[in-house]
């Protein structure tokens, strides 16, 4: 027993228990329009990816975070698993986001242009990604990021409709609904290509700059 119950028991009154205050009407707000858009995604069928997914990839992150960073489609863990960004490609993008402070979890809100997985791998279709497309943009609306992070040349290339290679669209700030937006390599790639690392980490660092700014 505290020494205040204590002081309480010896005064003859019983201790006070509070209530956990409730959430705010914003919290409940936000809570409400996530429900219907992540049911929507979890059960859409406008596109052939419904028929061999074993799940939809919604996102995970922080709802309300600045640093909002954006891949291309779901693998065969994500799929498997539900989250974005699992298995090396995601151990190597967390270390990534420590070096510079962040965490998946902690103003840092991840997920990709598609949410379910295109069969072998391959790169999503232009019908897949229109019929994808809005809600990533609710997602965006929602989340209200500060700064976007396009993850890989197909996500840096759906997202600014451009057929530009990355290397001609790293170290730039882009514009994407509204937010600014940054390109930087695909964490699967680099494991793949050890020596861009580096590359990666100047954009991060430039990423950084960029949200110190805003």
């Amino acid at each position: 027993m505290s020494r205040r119950a204590e002081v309480l028991a010896e005064m003859g009154i019983k201790p006070v228990w509070r209530l956990k205050e409730e959430k705010s009407i914003e919290e409940r707000k936000s809570i409400d329009e996530w429900i219907p858009l992540k049911a929507a995604v979890s059960g859409c069928t406008k596109c052939g990816l419904h028929k061999s997914r074993t799940q939809t990839v919604f996102g995970v992150g922080d709802e309300s975070a600045e640093w909002m960073l954006i891949g291309e489609a779901p693998g065969a863990e994500e799929d498997r698993l539900g989250d974005p960004f699992v298995g090396q490609a995601g151990k190597l993008l967390d270390n990534m986001l420590a070096a510079i402070g962040l965490a998946r979890d902690d103003n840092v809100y991840i997920c990709n242009v598609l949410k379910c997985r295109p069969p072998g791998n391959r790169n999503p279709a232009p019908d897949e990604v229109a019929k994808c497309t809005p809600f990533l943009l609710r997602q965006i609306e929602l989340i209200q990021p500060k700064l976007v992070v396009a993850m890989g040349r197909f996500a840096a290339q759906t997202l600014l409709n451009t057929d530009a290679s990355i290397a001609s669209l790293r170290g730039r700030v882009h514009q994407y609904a509204g937010r600014p937006l940054i390109v930087t390599y695909h964490p699967a790639y680099l494991l793949r290509n050890l020596p861009d690392k580096s590359k990666a980490w100047a954009d991060l660092l430039f990423a950084r700059k960029t949200m110190s700014a805003l």
